[in-house]
C-alpha cells in the first residue's frame, strides 16, 4: 500500500506492486479500510467475471446456495441469512426466477409469504458454481501457504466481527460537526 504524494501521480511505477493504487491523501487515515474497499472491489469484478459464464451475477450465487443447502426458503429468511435488503433480495430473486433459477410458491404454513425454492435448473447449476468459487479461492490466495490462508482468514473474521459489533452511532456525523 502506497501514499499519494505528487510523484506517485506523475509516476505509475511509484504506485508500488502490480494491481495496487495510491492511497489518495484523504485516506490516509484509513490505510486499511481503503484496501479493503480495493480488495472488495476486485474480488466483485472476478467474481462477476466466473459467474457471468454461468449465466449468474454476484450476490446471486450466495442466494442459490442458501437455497440448494436449505431447501425453500421464505424471501425475508433470505433477506436475514445474507444480511441484504429487501429490496434487493426482491429484485435477486425476480431475476433468478426469470432465468429459470428459482419459482416461488405459496407457504403452507403462512397466506401472506411465499417459498423461495431452487429449480432442477439450479441444481445442474451447483457444480459450476462450486468449481468458480474455488477458481476465485485460487485467485485471491496464489502464493500464500496454509498457514498464511488460515491467518488471513482469522483476520478478516475479526475485521468483520468489529464492524458487526460497532456501536450503531459509530456510523453517525463527525464529532464537531
Amino acid at each position: 500500500m502506497t501514499q499519494s504524494t505528487p510523484e506517485a501521480a506523475k509516476d505509475p511505477a511509484a504506485a508500488g506492486p502490480a494491481g495496487s493504487v495510491p492511497v489518495p491523501a484523504a485516506a490516509a487515515g484509513g490505510p486499511i479500510s481503503h484496501a479493503i474497499f480495493r480488495l472488495a472491489r476486485l474480488h466483485r469484478m472476478l467474481a462477476g467475471q466466473l459467474l457471468r459464464r454461468i449465466g449468474l451475477h454476484p450476490g446471486q450465487e450466495l442466494v442459490m446456495m442458501h437455497l440448494w443447502e436449505l431447501g425453500p426458503q421464505r424471501q425475508a429468511d433470505l433477506v436475514r441469512l445474507l444480511d441484504s435488503d429487501a429490496a434487493t433480495m426482491t429484485r435477486t430473486v425476480q431475476r433468478l426466477e426469470q432465468a429459470g433459477f428459482v419459482r416461488r410458491r405459496p407457504s403452507p404454513t403462512d397466506r401472506r409469504a411465499s417459498l423461495v425454492e431452487p429449480t432442477a435448473a439450479s441444481h445442474a447449476l451447483r457444480r459450476e458454481v462450486e468449481q468458480s468459487w474455488s477458481q476465485l479461492e485460487g485467485l485471491v490466495t496464489a502464493g500464500l501457504t496454509a498457514d498464511e490462508c488460515t491467518a488471513a482468514l482469522h483476520t478478516l473474521e475479526r475485521l468483520e466481527r468489529n464492524l458487526a459489533e460497532a456501536p450503531a452511532d459509530a456510523a453517525g456525523p463527525a464529532a464537531g460537526r
